[in-house]
C-alpha cells in the first residue's frame, strides 16, 4: 500500500493515477478482511476501487489525461497536509491498542449485542441486527449522501454537454 500511495504522489499522468487509486482502495479492502471487517471491506471495494474509479475516469475524459505543472511551488498545501496529518495522529493517541481485551467496546457495547441482540430486533444473525437494526440510520445517511453524489454528477456532466452544444453550434 506504501508503495501505491509513493507512486501516486510521482506520477503526472492522471490516468495513472486514477487506476493506482483504485488498486490501493483494492488493497485497503484486502486488509480489511485480514482483520476481519468485511463488511467494511465490501464497501471499500464498491466505493472505493467502483464507484470512484469511474467517476474520475468520467473527470478525465473532460479535463484530460496529464497533470497542469502549477507555475510557482507553493508550501500551503504541503503544511495543510502535514498538520492535518499530526492532528489524526494526534487523534489516535490515546485510543486502546488493537485487540485489546479491555477496551471500552469490549466492555459495554458487544456484550450488550451479544446478549441482546435476538431479543431486541428478533433478528438470528448478529452482524445483520447491527447494520440493519443498531445502525439502520447510519446506512440510510450513506444511501443518501451517494445518491446524493450521484445527482451531483449527473447535474454537472448534463451542464458540460449543454456547454459544448453550445460552443459546438458558435463555432459553426
Amino acid at each position: 500500500m506504501v508503495l501505491t500511495v509513493l507512486l501516486i504522489i510521482r506520477l503526472h499522468n492522471l490516468f495513472a493515477i486514477v487506476m493506482l487509486s483504485g488498486i490501493f482502495s483494492l488493497l485497503a479492502a484486502t486488509f480489511f478482511v485480514v482483520v476481519d471487517g468485511v463488511d467494511v471491506a465490501f464497501t471499500e471495494a464498491a466505493v472505493g476501487a467502483g464507484i470512484s474509479t469511474v467517476l474520475m475516469l468520467g473527470a478525465l475524459m473532460l479535463c484530460g489525461r496529464t497533470e497542469k505543472i502549477p507555475d510557482r511551488k507553493t508550501v500551503l498545501p504541503l503544511l495543510v497536509a502535514v498538520v492535518t496529518g499530526a492532528a489524526l495522529v494526534y487523534g489516535t493517541l490515546d485510543m486502546p491498542y488493537y485487540g485489546d481485551p479491555e477496551a471500552p467496546i469490549h466492555q459495554h457495547v458487544a456484550p450488550r449485542y451479544i446478549n441482546d441482540s435476538l431479543a431486541e430486533t428478533s433478528v438470528p444473525n448478529m452482524v445483520t441486527a447491527v447494520l440493519a437494526s443498531y445502525r439502520g440510520y447510519d446506512t440510510l445517511g450513506e444511501v443518501a449522501v451517494i445518491f446524493t453524489a450521484g445527482i451531483g454528477v449527473l447535474v454537472l456532466l448534463s451542464r458540460i454537454k449543454l456547454g459544448r452544444r453550445k460552443e459546438d453550434e458558435d463555432a459553426a
